[in-house]
């Protein structure tokens, strides 16, 4: 069996040139251009990488995206005063803080001290309440990415089984109930998950966001399932996932690559956020 490539890439270029170009047109008929700040406090080189591909995709989609650059020796009291301004600012609809931040500011405090209307990474208590609730909010990026790209291959979830590997508050706790909405049946695994192998068994689904490289290989996958992997790690100059690719994909039916899988839809989630959270504005006003 050869799997079938699902390109993050491929799924992205199409969302951000198709559908949110033409939202992006009906807001601008209405004077309002999706607009997103970036905070980025030091100078580490893959968030700036990360920032730089952000940029690239809101240009795509006609939002307007703007970085503003601390360094590390910013205070948190100076952070905070900076997400407020940016909170009263009725040309802004969308704000994320790019992490990892200096040990001296508190993640949780700042994260927190965002609007809920602009926390487009979704990472509020307001808005993860309300996605748990499954009322509407701004969904946290990376699962939203991971359910665009299931959807991209026309999967039914009612009734499937979903194993998760991974029960972190930014990817593995909302996809599982991103999964749950959809009715499929939903296993959870971490570190302390006794023979992952066996709940991997039946799973139609498999969601890998373990943080370790090459974690789940080919003899541990049952044929024809769907592998997501959200991983991304860096061994010996070359790039690759939490899952084994070269083994998984001999067994799986569909699997995401790395580079090229969840990454570029993480991004895309995240100025559609924005987008989401500027039409809510024009509605409002």
């Amino acid at each position: 069996m050869t799997a079938t490539i699902i390109s993050g890439k491929e799924v992205a270029e199409k969302i951000l040139t198709n559908d949110l170009r033409k939202k992006v047109e009906n807001l601008q008929s209405k004077n309002i251009t999706p607009t997103l700040v970036v905070i980025l406090v030091g100078d580490l080189g893959a968030s700036a990488s990360y920032v730089r591909q952000k940029e690239k995709f809101a240009s795509k989609a006609g939002i307007n995206s703007e970085v503003r650059k601390f360094n590390d020796q910013i205070s948190e009291e100076e952070i905070l005063k900076e997400i407020e301004k940016i909170n009263n600012d009725k040309n802004i609809h969308g704000v994320i803080v790019q992490l990892p931040l200096p040990d001296h500011i508190s993640i949780t405090k700042v994260l927190n001290s965002i609007h809920p209307s602009k926390d487009v990474d979704g990472f509020t208590p307001t808005n993860v309440g309300k996605l748990f609730l499954g009322e509407e909010t701004l969904v946290s990026c990376t699962p939203k990415g991971i359910m665009q790209m299931l959807a991209s291959i026309n999967l039914d979830l009612k009734g499937k089984n979903v194993t998760v590997i991974g029960r972190s508050n930014i990817v593995g706790k909302p996809v599982s109930i991103l999964c749950q909405q959809q009715h499929a049946t939903v296993t959870m695994c971490h570190s302390r998950t006794r023979d992952i192998p066996s709940k991997l068994s039946d799973a139609d689904v498999i969601i890998v966001a373990v943080g370790k490289p090459k974690f789940v290989t080919g003899d541990q996958v049952p044929s024809g399932c769907i592998v997501i992997d959200v991983g991304i790690h860096s061994i010996d100059g070359k790039l690759c996932g939490d899952v084994d690719f070269d083994s998984v994909s001999q067994k799986a039916s569909a699997i995401t690559p790395v580079p090229g899988g969840v990454g570029p839809m993480t991004v895309c989630s995240l100025i559609e956020n924005t987008i989401i959270a500027a039409e809510r504005l024009s509605y409002s006003e």
